[in-house]
C-alpha cells in the first residue's frame, strides 16, 4: 500500500470518527448539562473542545482526505480544476447570500464552524462545498461514462446529477444544524420546508451546477481517465456526511427530508456508484474475431 493510500484512509477515517464525536456531543451530552457537570476534568475539557473545534476539524479532515485522493487519482491538473473553481464560487455564493440573501434566502453563520471570512462565512464552508460536490460529481460522471449515450449528454447530465445529489444532501443537513439545541446558524425569514426557504435549493443548485460547469471545462483541456475501480472514498464521504445530516434530522425530529434525501441523492449515487465499478471493456464485434485452427502436434 503506497504512502499517499495510507494517508487518504487515515484522514477519511479521522473524517468520521469526528463526525460521530460530534454527533455525541450533539445529542446525547449538550441536551443533559447535568451529565456534563458531572465528567470529570479530562472529560470536560474534551467536551470544550469538541463543542469549538469540532465542526472544524471535521470539514478539515473531510477536506484533505478528498483533495489526497485527487491528487492520486486525477493528478495535479484537474485536483486543482475542481477545487478551485468549487472554492471560489461557493465562497462567493455564501457571500452574496449572507449579504443581501440572493441566492440562498436570508441567513447568517453562528459560532462553532470556524473563523469567518469578513465576519460573515465560516472558513469551512467552502471546503464542504468541494469535498462533497467533487464526491458527488464524480459518482456521476463515473458512472455515466460507459453508457452508450452521446458525450454531449453525459457530460450534462454529470453536471445536472452532480449538482442534484448536493442538493439532496442540504436536504437532510439543513433544517437540523439549524435547529440543533446548538445551532450553526439561522434563517432571519424562515422559510416553508421546515424553516428554510425553498429558494435556498434554487441556490444550492444554482451553485454546484456552477463550479461543476466550470470544472467540466477545464478537465475537458487535458486527457482524462475517469476512475472504474477506485471510488471508494467518494462514496464513503457522500454516506458518512449522509449518514452525519441523517442522524441530526433524527436528533431534531424532522424525518421527510431524509425520505427526500434518499430518493433523490443516497439511491441514485449508489445506483452510479455500481453502474461505474461494473461496467467491462466493450465487447470485440464477432465479425472480427480471427478464427485460429488447431494444431496438431505430432511427436515422434
Amino acid at each position: 500500500m503506497s504512502t499517499l493510500i495510507r494517508v487518504e484512509r487515515s484522514l477519511l477515517i479521522g473524517h468520521i470518527l469526528s463526525m460521530a464525536f460530534g454527533l455525541a456531543g450533539l445529542l446525547l451530552v449538550l441536551p443533559h448539562p447535568k451529565f456534563i457537570a458531572n465528567l470529570p476534568a479530562i472529560g470536560q475539557t474534551a467536551f470544550a473542545w469538541s463543542m469549538v473545534g469540532g465542526g472544524v476539524m471535521y470539514m478539515l479532515l473531510g477536506m484533505a482526505a478528498v483533495l489526497v485522493y485527487a491528487y492520486r487519482i486525477l493528478g495535479v491538473w484537474h485536483c486543482l480544476g475542481f477545487m478551485l473553481p468549487a472554492l471560489t464560487i461557493s465562497l462567493s455564493s455564501e457571500l452574496l447570500g449572507t449579504s443581501t440573501g440572493f441566492p440562498f434566502g436570508h441567513y447568517r453563520y453562528l459560532t462553532g464552524l470556524g473563523y469567518k471570512i469578513a465576519g460573515l462565512v465560516p472558513f469551512t464552508i467552502p471546503l464542504s462545498w468541494f469535498y462533497l460536490g467533487f464526491s458527488a460529481y464524480l459518482i456521476a460522471r463515473a458512472g455515466l461514462n460507459g453508457k452508450s449515450i452521446p458525450n454531449w449528454l453525459k457530460t450534462l447530465g454529470s453536471i445536472v446529477l452532480g449538482a442534484i445529489f448536493l442538493t439532496a444532501w442540504d436536504f437532510v443537513l439543513d433544517p437540523a444544524m439549524s435547529q440543533t439545541t446548538m445551532p450553526f446558524w439561522v434563517w432571519e425569514q424562515p422559510g416553508a420546508f421546515f424553516g428554510m426557504p425553498y429558494q435556498n435549493f434554487v441556490g444550492w443548485f444554482g451553485t454546484g451546477a456552477s463550479f461543476m460547469t466550470v470544472a467540466t471545462i477545464i478537465w475537458q483541456l487535458k486527457p482524462l481517465t475517469l476512475p472504474k475501480t477506485q471510488l471508494g472514498l467518494p462514496l464513503a464521504i457522500y454516506i458518512s456526511n449522509f449518514a452525519f445530516a441523517t442522524v441530526m434530522s433524527v436528533g431534531a425530529g424532522i424525518y421527510i427530508p431524509i425520505g427526500l434525501g434518499i430518493l433523490v441523492g443516497l439511491m441514485p449515487v449508489l445506483l452510479l456508484y455500481r453502474m461505474a465499478t461494473t461496467q467491462t471493456e466493450e465487447l470485440i464485434p464477432q465479425n472480427m474475431v480471427v478464427s485460429v485452427n488447431p494444431v496438431r502436434v505430432i511427436s515422434k
